[in-house]
């Protein structure tokens, strides 16, 4: 059989439609108990980078997460919602105030569920994940439709790295800052804890530098579901214009044989593909050094480079990219932040956490005459 994958238009948050579409989206693929056995413990998994309103496009919007809550409450499931948000600078260790600030708190006490912090943990192999994986039957995966700087995509699979709970995260991304060995290190979250059912809040998506502050809303209109997050990441690469394996992630978990990157064998569903692909997103600043083929790469790899650069017009000085940094080497002298090039691993963690859209990319003179 073909992998599924439903798309439903949906062109506002307004609660009632919102809800309304979500189930008319899971509706097209069975319903959800074809996904979750009636009263059983489900973790819900929404992507919270930070604590940023609605409004700023960065996490999945609360009437998304009340609409999954409120399907699951009707086959009298045992909910929890969690996630492993960023927290640095001022909100270290303060899992509750990137809750409170993206919205998820009120939703979760307005519908009656448990919200989770991620700080029990289960070793794996290479890295910990939230034990909640162990505590409930299933997992329902609410990610974000967006941009990123290091991964290009932001979706079904990638949102899985936020089960890395606190700041393991930063360690991953010391030791595996090269973009394919970090796909694979996604992929493996993703084998270890596949979702059981996937729905996108594409509504409000984000393109150019995202995942954070320094992305581009979009409105895209939409909300997608599938099983399958393979096929699902190989849809929202369409909508952005790319091909499937164009994502690192998608074809790496392809290569596993975790799921189906080919739109031929994928049933799209609802929606056509074709009817909600507008003109191509607006992409990361890095990806086009992505797509250069390897050989070339190795020849132009010392003239080709990419930088992160403070602006300090913008820099409020919270410390979230200091405390980010991998290799720390951004401090603060002389009342601005600065980073010693040197150890400079240019995995743009400090772009992705800044609240305030103040670091950006940089390319060297080669690269900008050459136009990558």
């Amino acid at each position: 059989m073909k992998a599924a994958v439903s798309i439903i238009k949906c062109n506002s948050y307004e609660p009632s439609l919102v809800q309304e579409r979500a189930r008319q989206v899971l509706d097209l693929l069975g319903g959800i108990e074809h996904f979750i056995k009636p009263q059983s413990k489900v973790l819900v998994k929404p992507n919270i980078l930070m604590s940023k309103g609605p409004e700023s496009g960065i996490t999945t919007h609360p009437e998304v997460v009340r609409a999954a809550i409120k399907i699951l409450k009707e086959i009298h499931c045992k909910i929890f919602v969690g996630d492993g948000p960023s927290v640095f600078g001022k909100y270290v260790e303060n899992v509750d105030g990137v809750y409170e600030g993206s919205g998820i708190k009120r939703i979760c006490q307005e519908e009656g569920v448990e919200l989770v912090k991620f700080d029990k943990r289960r070793m794996y192999e290479k890295f910990p994940l939230a034990a909640w994986l162990d505590d409930c039957d299933y997992l329902v995966n609410l990610p974000k439709f967006k941009t990123h700087e290091l991964t290009v995509l932001t979706g079904a699979i990638k949102n899985l790295f936020g089960l890395v709970p606190g700041t393991y995260k930063t360690e991953l991304h010391k030791n595996y800052h090269d973009a394919n060995e970090f796909a694979k290190i996604v992929v493996d979250i993703f084998e270890l804890a596949t979702p059981s059912l996937t729905i996108v809040d594409g509504i409000v998506a984000m393109e150019g530098d995202g995942p954070a502050s320094a992305g581009k809303l979009r409105n895209t209109g939409l909300l997608l579901a599938s099983s399958d997050c393979v096929a699902l990441d190989a849809v929202l690469a369409k909508i952005m214009g790319l091909q499937p394996l164009d994502i690192l992630t998608t074809r790496e978990a392809a290569r596993r044989g975790l799921g189906t990157p080919d739109i031929s064998s994928i049933s799209v569903v609802g929606e056509k593909l074709d009817e909600v692909t507008d003109k191509p997103f607006l992409l990361p600043t890095m990806t086009f050094r992505k797509r250069i083929p390897a050989p070339i790469m190795i020849l132009a790899k010392k003239m080709v480079k990419y930088r992160p650069v403070v602006n300090h017009d913008l820099c409020i000085q919270c410390s979230a990219c200091i405390l980010a940094c991998p290799k720390k080497v951004m401090s603060v002298k002389n009342n601005r932040v600065v980073i010693n090039y040197r150890g400079c691993i240019a995995c743009f963690c400090c772009l992705e956490v800044c609240p305030q859209a103040a670091i950006k990319v940089k390319k060297s003179l080669f690269a900008r005459i050459i136009g990558l």
